[in-house]
Parts: C-alpha cells; structure tokens; sequence
C-alpha cells in the first residue's frame, strides 16, 4: 500500500532540515553572528520547501485535480509513444523553490504501472527537459477503463525524485503520492477529448485546482 504521509513537514526533508538546524546551532554556540544568522535563513528556507499542507479537493466526479504547485507552462495535443501509447492532451507545471513540493493524485484509479528513468538535469522549463531529464512515470487506470499518466521531471536544481505509489495500489484524487525535491516540473498526459480549463501561465495548486475534466 502507499505510503501516507501524516506530517505538515515531509519526512524526507528531515534530515536537511536537521542538519541546517544543528549547524545553526554550532555556528550560534561558537558566536559567528553572520554566519548563525544565514544559517538560520538556510533552516526557514528548508523547512518552508518541505511544507505538506493539507488540501481539499473538488468535488465534481470527473474533475482532474492539479498534481502540484506551480505554473502552467504547456497545453497541447499530441501522441504519447512513450507512456500511453495514444493521443493525449498534455498539460505542464512548472515548481520555482518557493512552490510546495509534494505532488497529488489528479484522478482516482488504480496504478498500473510506475516507471523511473534515469536521466540529464536540465531546467525544467525547458522542452528538453521532458525528454532528457530524470523522471519518474505513473499511469493510472480509472473506474472506466481510461489511463492517464503523470511524470515527475527533475530540474536543473532538483537531484531526487521520490514516489510512495507502487502498482496496483488504489488512489484517490488529491492524495499525496510523491514529491521532487528543490525545484522541478510535473507533466499530466490525460485522455483525448479531455476538457482543459486551465491556460497557459496560470498559477495553480496541487489537490485544489481543476486542470480539467475527464469525458467518461
């Protein structure tokens, strides 16, 4: 079953936020008051990137929920041949350092499959980014037989992606399944003849704003 995660902080940002707290405290002990004071803007900083905040989502049955924080910075058609295999829309999110980074379920379904791919570090608002960067996929198979994918790309800054969905586990729209660390992009591949209601440049968040709707 996948993992859930309880905390306002996300586990897998203790250990940074613990190490940046006792150099700040060393560095306040031995009385560097420069060097204490970015410490401690190090530590705010880190325990602010690590934020899980509770979310509630819509409530519309076939709305699909935004995966993560951020902007949109791609809506098109095209055809998936690497996740799908069909026609898909595709909608980008961009995550700056600031956004919060723990990634949700769009749709409810069951995981099919969860696939990570070693890759490059470009920025990850880059076209390039979606085909060279480090990523990991999962496709997801909804009551009504659709699949839908959502890949989480690292950036130029973001070095690990983590993901507590496995296959087959059961998920539901806006739980939290994931999250990329220090800043980094989330692709949605959904259905053709899905209705996007987001534009470009729109800022949203994850487990609240409808990306679009699902035709059943």
């Amino acid at each position: 079953m996948m993992k859930k995660p309880e905390f306002p902080i996300a586990r897998e940002g203790f250990p940074f936020i613990l190490f940046s707290g006792y150099a700040t405290l060393i560095l306040a002990l031995l009385q560097y008051s420069a060097a204490t004071l970015i410490g401690l803007v190090c530590t705010v900083f880190v325990t602010a990137f690590f934020r899980n905040p509770s979310r509630i989502p819509p409530e519309e049955s076939n709305a699909v929920v935004c995966p993560a924080d951020g902007k949109v910075i791609l809506v098109q058609e095209q055809f998936d041949d690497r996740f799908l295999q069909q026609q898909v829309v595709r909608i980008s999110i961009f995550m700056n350092v600031f956004n919060v980074h723990v990634n949700r379920i769009p749709f409810p379904g069951t995981v099919k499959r969860v696939l990570f791919k070693a890759g490059r570090f470009y920025s990850a608002d880059k076209d390039k980014a979606a085909l060279h960067n480090e990523y990991c996929a999962m496709v997801v198979e909804t009551a009504a037989g659709k699949q839908y994918g959502v890949v989480q790309i690292a950036g130029l800054i973001a070095r690990r992606i983590v993901c507590w969905a496995e296959k087959e586990d059961q998920v539901k729209a806006g739980q939290r399944y994931g999250l990329i660390r220090f800043g980094s992009r989330v692709d949605i591949y959904l259905p053709q003849g899905s209705e996007v209601v987001v534009k470009l440049g729109q800022k949203v968040r994850a487990g609240e704003t409808v990306l679009a709707r699902m035709k059943f």
